[in-house]
């Protein structure tokens, strides 16, 4: 009895040990073609040296910081080296033109330039993408109201809104259903999507979706309202726009106005500009001219503001 014992036990070892290095050699061999298969991603592409520059770009805060307003953007296809190596010439040319055409200490704006060109650009391309996609939460909240009409949960119903719609809803729609398949709840991937996309418009239809998740309620009607609200808010907009755009652009003119008047100054008159930077009546004259200019185009800002 006991030698049956004690083979019943050397065959059961045996058994378990065969079955450990068929797992062992299938791990090992998933392993291998895992590897196999990021080198021949590697080789079949070679790195550029743009790519190369990116890549060290982005391991400063500096890159970090573009690479962050690229992505809400919607432009983190472009790479973001090539986003401040542009930036950095045309603060380099304007300071040149500044100093050539005005005076030398004008050169100085080429570095403001720099920082406020590339925060300009990066500030409306996010606002634009903003737009575009509030411009499509109408139909996004139709298809999440078809969708949970029709039986499916909410965490499905972004699925379909995913693959529907196209950008910049879908792509985001795609990065919320990423979050929830690596774990994330609801609340934290719709959270994201709201630090990405900051409106009043996004905060009502997370929030709505989130109360029905956690208690239910009549998700469909509330959609349903959401999107003719939303249908009535696109027109009330696009209306507020085209009654403010020439005050808008009269903003602009006002500092292009400024700056033109001081070429046109040292046009008549060369030398104009830098002899009144060298003395305290001239810098005091430039410096109250100027304040006028920025206060004006910044009053009209304000006037004109419209957050609706």
């Amino acid at each position: 009895m006991t030698v049956l014992i004690i083979l019943f036990g050397v065959l059961s070892a045996c058994v378990l040990f065969m079955a450990g290095v068929r797992d062992v050699a299938s791990v090992t061999s998933r392993r291998r073609a895992l590897i196999q298969g990021m080198a021949a991603d590697a080789t079949a592409g070679p790195e550029t040296r743009v790519e190369r520059w990116d890549r060290a770009f982005g391991t400063t805060s500096a890159g970090r910081w573009v690479e962050r307003r690229l992505l809400l953007a919607g432009e983190e296809d472009r790479p973001a080296v090539v986003v401040a190596g542009v930036a950095v010439a045309g603060g380099v040319v304007i300071g040149y033109v500044m100093a050539v055409g005005l005076a030398p200490v004008f050169g100085l704006l080429g570095i403001v330039a720099v920082v406020v060109g590339i925060r300009a650009y990066l500030a409306r391309a996010t606002e634009r993408r903003n737009e575009q996609f509030i411009a499509q939460m109408p139909e996004l909240a139709r298809v999440l109201s078809n969708a949970t009409s029709a039986g499916l949960s909410i965490a499905a119903a972004i699925v379909i809104a995913a693959e529907e719609l196209s950008s910049p809803a879908g792509p985001e729609l795609d990065r919320v259903v990423s979050r929830m398949r690596f774990g994330d709840s609801l609340e934290t991937a719709m959270s994201g999507l709201e630090d990405r996309l900051p409106s009043r418009e996004v905060s009502v239809l997370v929030s709505t979706l989130l109360v029905s998740a956690r208690s239910g309620g009549s998700l469909v009607t509330s959609l349903r309202d959401i999107a003719d609200t939303l249908d009535q808010r696109k027109e009330i907009r696009r209306e507020v726009r085209t009654t403010l755009a020439q005050s808008t652009s009269t903003g602009y003119m006002v500092i292009g106005m400024g700056f033109g008047l001081l070429f046109l100054l040292n046009l008549i008159q060369p030398g104009t500009v830098e002899a009144m930077v060298s003395e305290w009546v001239g810098r005091g004259a430039l410096l109250v001219g100027s304040s006028l200019f920025v206060g004006g185009f910044l009053l009209i800002r304000k006037m004109t503001r419209f957050d609706g």
